[in-house]
């Protein structure tokens, strides 16, 4: 897959009410599972204990963080598009977050980017950004979130 390169404002711009693209999916790993619970003392069982999951989750196996998944998103917004000429990026803002569907173990997720808005703060741009974090086999959604991006263009 490749990259969508943006330059500059206008380029941006150009993507306004539309999908930019798709990231390649990543695999949600039991060690990845458990190196976020100590990077955050989230340690539930729902997450970690595997044997218990087993047999007392409704899912019948651990599940990842609903937080796991939102801190993938700029790793994945990143295989999306490779913003030029920036001299800082921020992550600005999460709109409207809902955690639609949880995300077992092994499961393969990728995020989809539509652009929603773009404003011109005197040099600034704000880029609100639809992301929908998607479960391989699933209609529905892990989450859907607006994400909010500043962008200072040299």
């Amino acid at each position: 897959m490749s990259k969508i390169i943006i330059n500059n404002y206008r380029e941006l711009e150009a993507f306004l009410g539309k999908e930019i693209g798709v990231s390649d999916y990543h695999i949600i790993t039991q060690e990845q599972i458990n190196t976020f619970a100590d990077a955050t003392y989230d340690h539930q069982w729902i997450h970690v204990d595997t044997e218990r999951a087993k047999k007392e989750s409704p899912f019948q196996t651990t599940i990842a963080h609903g937080y796991l998944t939102l801190s993938l998103l700029t790793y994945l917004w990143l295989q999306i598009v490779d913003v030029r000429n920036v001299k800082l990026m921020v992550n600005y803002g999460i709109e409207n977050l809902k955690f639609n569907q949880s995300v077992p173990v092994n499961s393969r997720v990728r995020l989809r980017a539509k652009l929603e808005n773009i404003i011109d703060l005197r040099g600034i741009t704000r880029a609100h950004m639809k992301a929908t974090l998607e479960i391989e086999g699933n209609k529905k959604p892990a989450y859907e979130a607006t994400i909010v991006f500043l962008y200072h263009f040299e």
